[in-house]
C-alpha cells in the first residue's frame, strides 16, 4: 500500500494563488524598506547551537529545532547519558546546528564577521523563513517568514522613530487598521526595582509578556511561583493596569518610579519616540502599555508590538533595541535596533478582511487560444511579442476543445482572450474578448497590446 502523503505539523503547502498574496505582502514589505533606506542581506538557514543557544533566554532555547551531527551522530554520546536520558547535556554532543529561532541574533553575528565591509550605522533588510518548536495553532506556526529591518551602529532614538514611521506605512498600504503598542525595558527595570525584585526582572518580564493569552491572574500565580512576594505582586498590578493618555501615563510612571534611576531614563526615552512619533501625524494608532515586555532577553530599551484592530490575531509586527547583542560574538558597544513584520499573521488578516487588490491575484493577462497549425504558430508569435512589451500571455499547449480553453482561462482568472483563427490570419487582426465583460472586438495587435498594457 502507498504512503498516504503528509507534511510536519505547523508547516504548511501554499497554492499558487496563496503564493501571490504572499509575494504582494513581501513586495509591499520589501518597497516600504527601500524606501527608508534598508539593504537586503540573507544568512544561512541553519546556524551553530552555540550562535542560537542562550540568546532568547530558557524558553526560547526550548523551542530551538536542533540538527543531528551527520553520519554516527552517537559516536561522541557517553553511554551513561543515554541511559539516564540526560538531553540537556547530551544534546552538545550529537548536535552542532540548529535551524535559526529568528532573524536578529544571526544578522547580530553577520555584523560581526563582516565589520571591516559595511558602513555603520548599518540598515539592513531580511526576508526568510525562521524555525520554532512550538505548539501550531491559529496564526502560530512552527516554520514561517519574518520580514526584519534592522540598524546598528547608532544610539540615536530617531531610528526608533523611523521605525514607528516604518510600520505606519507598511499597513497603510496593506489598509490594515492597527495599534503600535510601546514600551521600554528599563521602564520594566525600574518596576523589578521599585517593587523590592530587581533580581526577578527576567521572570517578571517572561511572565507579563503573556498576559494577553493566560490574564493577569495567571500572570501574578507564576510570579508567586517564581518566588516573588506576595506583596511585590499587589504593588506590581497597578503599574501593569495604567489607565489614561499617554502623557498620563507618563506622568503616573514618573511618581511611581522616581526612586529609580534606570526607570526614569526609560520614561525620558520613551516620552521623546512619543513625543516625535506624535509630531508626524501618524495615521496609526501610538500608545504606551507597559504591561508589554517581550519576553526576549535581549532587549534593553524600547519594545513595542503591533496588534490589528479588526481581527483577534496575536501581534503582527514586533521588535525593540539590544544595546550589546553583538558583545556575545566578540563586538561590544554596537547599539541596535529593529522591527519583524510577521508575514503569516498578516496573510491572515488580510484574508479575514479580503484586502487584496483585484489585480495581486492577476498573474497572465491573457491567453491566446490554440487552433492548431498556423494558427498557433501565429499565435506564439504574438505571445512572444506581448511578452517583450511586458505583457504576461499565454498560448494553452494543447489543440483542446474552446470549452476546455476557456475554462483554463477562468480557472486562472486571466482576464483576456485572445484568438487567431483563419479571417484574423488573413485580416493580421486578433479577436480579443474580455473575460468580465464577455465584450469582444477584432483589432490590430498595436490596439492589443495598447489594450493589455
Amino acid at each position: 500500500m502507498a504512503q498516504k502523503p503528509s507534511i510536519p505539523k505547523g508547516t504548511r503547502d501554499f497554492s499558487p494563488l496563496e503564493m501571490a498574496k504572499r509575494n504582494y505582502i513581501f513586495n509591499t514589505i520589501k518597497d516600504v524598506f527601500l524606501l527608508y533606506g534598508y539593504q537586503q542581506i540573507e544568512t544561512p538557514a541553519m546556524e551553530n547551537l552555540s550562535t542560537l543557544m542562550g540568546k532568547y533566554g530558557e524558553e526560547g532555547d526550548k523551542l530551538l529545532f536542533k540538527m543531528l551531527n551527520s553520519g554516527d551522530y552517537l559516536k561522541d554520546a557517553p553511554a551513561e547519558m543515554l541511559e539516564s536520558r540526560d538531553f540537556l547535556h547530551l544534546i552538545p554532543k550529537i548536535s552542532e546546528k540548529g535551524l535559526r529561532y529568528d532573524l536578529t541574533v544571526p544578522f547580530a553575528r553577520y555584523v560581526v564577521m563582516h565589520r571591516n565591509d559595511i558602513q555603520f550605522p548599518f540598515k539592513r533588510y531580511q526576508i526568510q523563513p525562521v524555525w520554532r518548536a512550538d505548539r501550531p495553532q491559529k496564526g502560530r506556526y512552527r516554520e514561517f517568514y519574518q520580514c526584519d529591518a534592522d540598524v546598528v551602529g547608532s544610539d540615536s532614538l530617531m531610528n526608533e522613530v523611523e521605525l514607528v514611521a516604518m510600520i505606519n506605512e507598511v499597513f497603510n498600504r496593506f489598509g490594515i487598521r492597527v495599534v503600535i503598542k510601546l514600551n521600554n525595558r528599563k521602564i520594566l527595570t525600574g518596576i523589578a526595582e521599585v517593587i523590592g525584585a530587581p533580581d526577578k526582572i527576567i521572570d517578571i518580564t517572561v511572565a507579563i509578556d503573556k498576559i494577553d493569552k493566560i490574564g493577569l491572574d495567571n500572570v501574578k500565580a507564576e510570579l508567586i511561583e517564581k518566588g516573588l512576594e506576595q506583596a511585590a505582586v499587589d504593588a506590581l498590578e497597578p503599574l501593569l493596569t495604567l489607565d489614561g493618555n499617554n502623557e498620563e501615563k507618563l506622568t503616573t510612571l514618573s511618581q511611581l518610579l522616581e526612586s529609580s534611576e534606570m526607570g526614569m531614563k526609560g520614561i525620558e526615552e520613551m516620552r521623546f519616540v512619543l513625543n516625535q512619533a506624535t509630531a508626524l501625524s501618524l495615521t496609526s494608532q501610538v500608545e504606551l502599555d507597559v504591561s508589554l515586555a517581550r519576553g526576549l532577553n535581549y532587549y534593553t530599551g524600547t519594545i513595542l508590538e503591533v496588534k490589528a484592530l479588526d481581527v483577534e490575531m496575536g501581534s503582527i509586527s514586533g521588535g525593540g533595541r539590544y544595546d550589546n547583542l553583538t558583545g556575545v560574538f566578540g563586538l561590544s558597544g554596537v547599539s541596535g535596533v529593529g522591527i519583524s513584520f510577521g508575514a503569516d499573521r498578516i496573510y491572515d488578516v488580510l484574508n479575514t478582511l479580503d484586502l487584496y487588490p483585484d489585480d495581486t491575484l492577476v498573474s497572465t493577462k491573457v491567453l491566446f487560444i490554440n487552433f492548431g497549425g498556423e494558427e498557433a504558430a501565429q499565435s506564439l508569435n504574438s505571445v512572444m511579442k506581448l511578452r517583450a512589451n511586458g505583457v504576461a500571455a499565454e498560448l494553452y499547449a494543447d489543440e483542446a476543445k474552446m470549452k476546455k480553453q476557456m475554462a483554463y482561462a477562468n480557472a486562472k482568472a486571466i482576464p483576456f482572450v485572445a484568438m487567431i483563427g483563419e479571417n484574423e490570419i488573413a485580416t493580421n487582426t486578433i479577436t480579443l474578448k474580455n473575460m468580465t465583460t464577455g465584450e469582444q472586438q477584432t483589432i490590430s495587435f498595436e490596439d492589443v497590446l495598447e489594450a493589455l498594457k
